[in-house]
């Protein structure tokens, strides 16, 4: 087997960045690649891969339930309403990772997003959509982890386009791991059970 993939304890072939951790390995299986769609749900991740920046995408995982419970469940029109002393509180938070420059750019976001998404319900869904880059073919999978990009043509113009609505911390690296992340690619290496 390649050096790019892992045979879990399952038997199963996975991507090798999973490792033997039970909750990347989840991750891995059941999110990792797949469809996702909703302004909330798009505004965790992007808020998740902010933070991500700089770390280990474990480090996130195993702080989520954490950040769910700090930022309201990524509810954006109770974010937008936080202040100095939510950032004071949030600063303080041992369960998410205490980045002033992070949290700040989440809470941004989540004014932008209830300005926007108050007169266009679904636009970030739609706006992150329209950036989907044509399906891979069997053909042109990657088959070891170096072959995956960091960033893309389509994740540059996303970027640029989530930043002219005012959005922040959403350079072309996190908008590629978003468009990983939430299924508009499939970066599953060849040989990965969930290929394809």
């Amino acid at each position: 087997m390649s050096t790019s993939l892992r045979r879990g304890d399952d038997g199963r072939p996975r991507c090798a960045w999973v490792g033997a951790d039970p909750i990347y390995e989840r991750y891995h299986d059941d999110e990792w690649g797949v469809t996702l769609h909703g302004d909330r749900a798009l505004y965790e991740k992007l808020s998740l891969e902010a933070f991500q920046s700089g770390l280990s995408w474990i480090t996130i995982l195993r702080r989520r339930e954490g950040f769910r419970r700090a930022f309201d469940g990524f509810d954006w029109n109770r974010v937008a309403d936080y202040d100095d002393a939510d950032v004071a509180r949030l600063m303080a938070d041992e369960g998410i990772i205490r980045n002033r420059a992070k949290i700040e750019a989440t809470i941004a976001n989540a004014r932008v997003l209830r300005e926007w998404l108050a007169d266009e319900p679904g636009g970030l869904d739609a706006l992150v959509w329209s950036h989907r880059p044509a399906p891979r073919t069997p053909g042109d999978r990657p088959a070891r982890l170096d072959e995956l990009p960091a960033t893309t043509a389509e994740s540059i113009a996303l970027a640029r386009a989530l930043k002219a609505r005012g959005l922040r911390f959403v350079g072309p690296t996190t908008a590629y791991a978003l468009m990983q992340s939430a299924g508009l690619v499939d970066d599953h290496l060849a040989g990965c059970w969930r290929a394809g």
